[in-house]
């Protein structure tokens, strides 16, 4: 008994260090943040509590819808740009036979590129008069575009920006799903003459199903958190195209030197994403069980 409560005791003191870790730097911050929304707060002045009068003023903020269009746009773009690819790059790097390695490091260079230089590159990039992407298309002789300095292309510019700064993660991970698969279940498949499409139909798809509604998951609140890119490359313009939830949040703490606000939409925020991840999870949960 003495030494199964030892035991125990020094598991929970290993666990003691994490806690106290997300207590100082998570969960303490996001109850702060609650409890600031309600209050005007200026820093070396005591708050003063002031109830819903935060999220009112947020609310008739012109930005405040601009921003939760764009940012709603940018996760709808970023599932249709961003969610295929690293699944269909995870396919290829599979069925691959010669130089695995190589190509698995060229896939995931991008992620270990710090998002603030990634954000700079893809800025000289998209430059309208000497950046590459226009370089390239006056070599084709294709028409140049203004990409990020465009209010109609500045939103999908950054949507490739964040695929290619953040597939590489995404594709490692499938990968690894890909890979867990019994090869028995192609083998048979063959056998009942299904080509390459219907085997990813019916075979790929299926046994990775629980990585792929999780990963959609994850997906969505990352890009619904969008912030360095629009920071980085376009300042929020052109016309407010690429303001961000958080980018707002942004600049209400620290160019209008409202915490109070900032906090109240952090809240909404916050809010919208625990609802989306309650709902996506009892619908997933619900199909598992029918299935």
């Amino acid at each position: 008994m003495t030494r199964r409560l030892a035991d125990q005791a020094r598991a929970y003191a290993f666990l003691l260090g994490g806690l106290i870790c997300f207590g100082l730097f998570s969960w303490y911050p996001a109850i702060r943040a609650i409890v600031i929304a309600f209050q005007k707060y200026t820093p070396g002045a005591p708050p003063e509590w002031v109830g819903t009068a935060n999220f009112t003023r947020v609310l008739d903020d012109p930005e405040f819808a601009a921003a939760w269009r764009n940012t709603l746009t940018f996760t709808l773009l970023a599932l249709l740009i961003g969610f295929a690819i690293p699944f269909v790059l995870a396919l290829v790097l599979n069925e691959l036979r010669h130089a695995k390695s190589f190509f698995r490091i060229v896939v995931y260079l991008p992620v270990m590129i710090p998002p603030v230089v990634s954000a700079l590159l893809w800025k000289w990039f998209y430059d309208p008069g000497t950046g590459l992407a226009n370089e390239v298309l006056r070599f084709a002789h294709l028409p140049t575009s203004n990409w990020s300095n465009g209010a109609d292309t500045a939103l999908v510019s950054l949507v490739i920006v964040a695929t290619w700064a953040n597939m590489g993660g995404t594709v490692l991970i499938y990968l690894a799903a890909l890979q867990s698969i019994p090869g028995e279940l192609y083998e048979a498949a063959e056998l009942d003459g299904a080509n390459l499409l219907q085997r990813v139909r019916h075979v790929t798809i299926p046994q990775t199903r629980f990585v792929i509604l999780m990963l959609m998951l994850l997906q969505v609140i990352a890009t619904m958190q969008v912030f360095t890119e629009p920071f980085v490359i376009t300042g929020g313009g052109p016309e407010n195209a690429t303001v961000t939830v958080l980018y707002l949040i942004y600049k209400y703490a620290f160019l209008y030197n409202d915490f109070g606000g900032a906090c109240a939409l952090s809240v909404m925020l916050l809010v919208v994403l625990g609802l989306f991840s309650a709902l996506y999870l009892r619908l997933t949960r619900s199909e598992g069980e029918d299935a």
